[in-house]
């Protein structure tokens, strides 16, 4: 029994040898690598088409005696400027009697294109038109001053926040250069009171105005801007976007008033031309598509034959 016993511990011992043998022969097996990192591609440029509001934050303007003047009194007086005889202000280059205006809010299709110089940094220009309304505000309540189309092209210089995943927020410095085309005025009549203190004033209490003629000279202004994009992928995602722009151009008018009753009868017309400091400084908040591109220029294609 003790003889089987030993047999057949040795069996079951050189078993085992031969198994981790056999074992020990086979080729080992390893994990599978890890999947390599993702990694989105650099897309360089991009444009956004959007659509925004032009609000003016102030809108009010100034103005300011160009040297009115009347026919009459200039071959009297051997000065056609009548100043504070005109009853309108208190001589060349000083302020109307309390005139000023108020602009229309806009709203426009908006088109920005960029070119990344890296992920975080990168250049803007912001292009748009808008079409605006001056109204007269104060002593010029009920006048149509001026209808413009404003162009207040846009660079910016702009740092992206990357490391927010899909959200990449971003704030911007730049330049605006606004100019203004098919100004014309708004040629409606409106009632203008004379300055107290002058001589016309204690005779008459004002007179019907009209402005027949209009410019708006361009402007340079700064501009601050911060938006954020949430992009779906590499290369679509949405755009919010809010910008202050400092424009403060000047314009001319031309008007005539026609003084009532005898005095009236005895100078008219008196001719207004009048130079407009205008601060407008619009917030612009606008909203859109972004899309960038550009990541496979520049990088060889295999052709199919």
């Amino acid at each position: 029994m003790r003889t089987f016993v030993r047999g057949a511990f040795a069996a079951f011992a050189m078993g085992a040898a031969a198994a981790s043998a056999h074992a020990a022969d086979l080729p080992s097996v390893k994990a599978p690598p890890p999947p390599p990192p993702v990694i989105e591609p650099f897309h360089p440029f991009q444009v956004r088409l959007k659509v925004g509001s032009v609000i003016p934050t102030d809108g009010t303007s100034t103005f300011y005696d160009r040297g009115i003047v009347n026919p009459v009194v200039g071959a009297v007086f051997g000065n056609p400027q009548i100043g504070p005889l005109s009853g309108l202000s208190l001589g060349y280059g000083s302020v109307l009697n309390g005139a000023s205006t108020s602009i229309s809010t806009s709203v426009i299709p908006m088109l920005d294109v960029a070119y990344y110089l890296t992920k975080n940094w990168a250049i803007e220009a912001i292009c748009c038109v808008s079409p605006h309304h001056v109204q007269g505000a104060g002593t010029l309540f009920g006048a149509s001053v001026a209808k413009t189309w404003v162009f207040p092209p846009s660079l910016m210089l702009q740092y992206h926040f990357t490391n927010f995943g899909a959200f990449q927020p971003y704030l911007g410095v730049g330049v605006n250069f606004t100019t203004f085309w098919g100004t014309r005025a708004g040629n409606n009549s409106f009632w203008l009171p004379f300055m107290p203190g002058t001589p016309l004033a204690g005779l008459v209490p004002g007179a019907t105005t009209n402005l027949y003629s209009a410019s708006i000279s361009p402007s340079w202004g700064v501009v601050g801007q911060a938006g954020a994009d949430y992009m779906f992928n590499d290369r679509w995602g949405v755009n919010l976007d809010v910008k202050y722009i400092m424009m403060e151009p000047n314009a001319h008018a031309w008007g005539t008033a026609f003084v009532p009753g005898p005095v009236g009868a005895l100078v008219n017309p008196v001719y207004v031309p009048v130079n407009v400091a205008v601060r407008i400084n619009p917030i612009v908040v606008s909203a859109g598509l972004t899309y960038r591109f550009g990541a496979d220029w520049g990088v060889p294609k295999i052709l199919p034959f």
